[in-house]
């Protein structure tokens, strides 16, 4: 069985192709009458979430998930905020302490040294994402939540660190190999259309499977969606709700975790 799916990287368009899917879950079914799920997740703690995409969210009456960098900041300024947007039922995922990514990819030099994933080995960015747990349970007094990776980075100096943190988290953004791919489906939009993000959503939903769409800016900061494309989107799933299951990554995967016995 092939699967097609694309993934947005900081700045091409990437296709992947031929992806596997184990013909053992092509029964697996979403809740209701849903045809597919869509997770809207937000990272790094930017100012332009709070002021965009916090409030269309909410008139939509959509829960997202926002992946805090808990060193910007952004965040020490805008805290209430953030512990009130927890409190209105959107999650606050885990992204880590210092946002580390690999230095050695071409287009990485905005990476400090001291930030840089080829020189850390796995026992110090456990312990670096574990901290971070506890400083969200300190804004939101939840304890458990999901993962996104920064930049999509899984390996260390010595080996993929994923594999250290697995268990603390009920799902890993983008990475979940125990599960068919089709819940791994990932767009990270910059500067695009309504009618982009629509288009995903619609392949995603075409293979049954699990739209994740992963915002930075909105309208404002860097990575940036405009706020047009942004509403165009949540207006098209409002409109689509019938099919269209919108939640918080953390609510979806643990349906697909129950599915699935884990």
């Amino acid at each position: 069985m092939n699967i097609k799916f694309v993934i947005y990287g900081l700045v091409t368009l990437t296709v992947i192709t031929d992806v596997f899917a184990d013909e053992a879950v092509a029964v697996f079914k979403w809740p209701k009458q849903y045809k597919a799920a869509v997770s809207l997740s937000y990272d790094d703690a930017l100012n332009s979430q709070l002021i965009n995409a916090v409030p269309a969210l909410d008139k939509y009456g959509f829960k997202a998930s926002f992946y805090l960098t808990l060193s910007n900041p952004n965040l020490t300024t805008n805290i209430e905020q953030w512990r009130q947007v927890a409190t209105n039922g959107h999650e606050l995922g885990n992204h880590t302490l210092y946002h580390p990514c690999r230095k050695s990819i071409s287009g990485r030099d905005w990476v400090m040294p001291y930030h840089d994933l080829d020189t850390k080995v796995i026992s110090h960015i456990r312990q670096e994402v574990l901290l971070a747990n506890t400083l969200l349970h300190a804004i939101d007094n939840k304890n458990s939540r999901t993962f996104t990776p920064p930049c999509g980075d899984f390996n260390v100096s010595d080996g993929n660190y994923i594999n250290a943190i697995r268990d603390s988290f009920i799902a890993i953004k983008g990475y979940n190999p125990q599960y068919d791919p089709k819940f791994d489906l990932l767009l990270m939009p910059e500067n695009v259309s309504g009618e982009t993000l629509i288009a995903f959503v619609n392949e995603v939903q075409s293979q049954g499977g699990l739209a994740n769409i992963v915002f930075h800016g909105i309208e404002g900061d860097y990575l940036t969606v405009s706020d047009k494309a942004h509403n165009e989107l949540l207006q098209y799933l409002a409109e689509n709700k019938d099919r269209l299951w919108v939640d918080t990554y953390s609510t979806i995967m643990k349906y697909v975790k129950t599915e699935h016995g884990f």
